[in-house]
């Protein structure tokens, strides 16, 4: 099942495994929001 993500800048993610919704979350947080880390169960805990 896929799970999804919207960022608070608009960016959103829709990945069909936990492994790529948290990799291209943190991807993004690391290009666009380099101030901000999440780590994986927070990831996953925002995500629906």
């Amino acid at each position: 099942m896929a799970r999804r993500l919207q960022c608070p800048c608009g960016e959103g993610f829709r990945e069909e495994t936990d492994d790529e919704l948290v990799a291209k979350v943190q991807e993004h947080l690391a290009k666009e929001h380099p101030d901000h880390q999440y780590s994986r169960d927070e990831i996953l805990f925002l995500a629906y």
